[in-house]
């Protein structure tokens, strides 16, 4: 029923504010978004919606709806306002210094962020500051390559990669608090049962694994992880 003081015609980046009124609590996208990712920081994303927003804020939810229509667009525009923390990289930077800087800035996103796991690799988000992300790793790639095609197949793969390690990481995080086991106490409780299993002989590589591996912190495990496909990249374009 409120959907119709908003122009769904438009995208919500291409709709104006509604007029300023006068009012006991002044209200704006902005101030709308912000409030969102607060509560999404706070307790998750089941603690955002366009009644618990209105409600953060003091503000009735009908007036939200001049701002935003549906809560998908309230989601678009938190995810943009995070890209907007993200520092971009200079255009001459070469190609894998600015790809690995990116990466790592989507990483502290999501980090500081966690609820910001959940909402990548879905629909593309179209808002500006995660636009100027994607410019910054294709102007990257295209300077150093000379093809457009190139610039955007190796983009969506180290894009993959990074969105594919982070989910993990915070996968790894909430399962850590829900269990109460860190990863240390974890290993220690699932420790007798692997050694059974090892000692019937029916899985050596995984014997190695458990004896004889490393198991990196999740900085270097991202860093190790992005280095394989940064490697594999350069390899495949020198060869072509």
């Amino acid at each position: 029923m409120y959907r119709r003081f908003v122009d769904e015609s438009k995208l919500v980046w291409d709709r104006p504010e509604p007029p300023q009124r006068p009012s006991p609590t002044p209200l704006s996208r902005d101030m709308i978004v912000q409030a969102a990712i607060r509560l999404a920081d706070a307790d998750g994303m089941e603690a955002v919606s366009l009644r618990k927003v209105a409600a953060d804020l003091n503000a009735g939810p009908m007036r939200l709806y001049g701002y935003m229509s549906t809560k998908d667009e309230l989601l678009d525009l938190m995810v943009d306002a995070v890209f907007g923390e993200i520092p971009l990289t200079d255009p001459g930077l070469p190609w894998r210094a600015s790809l690995t800087s990116l990466a790592h800035g989507i990483r502290t996103a999501v980090l500081r962020h966690e609820w910001l796991a959940d909402l990548l690799g879905g629909r593309p988000n179209l808002g500006p500051h995660t636009l100027a992300y994607v410019e910054a790793s294709l102007a990257a790639l295209y300077a150093s390559f000379g093809d457009i095609d190139t610039a955007m197949h190796v983009s969506s793969t180290v894009n993959a990669y990074v969105v594919g390690a982070v989910k993990a990481e915070i996968t790894d995080l909430h399962v850590e608090r829900i269990s109460g086991r860190t990863e240390q106490q974890w290993q220690t409780w699932a420790g007798p049962y692997l050694s059974r299993l090892i000692a019937t002989g029916e899985f050596p590589t995984l014997a190695k694994v458990v004896e004889d591996a490393t198991h990196p912190d999740a900085d270097t495990l991202f860093d190790i992880g992005l280095g394989y496909v940064l490697d594999g990249i350069a390899t495949r374009v020198n060869s072509g």
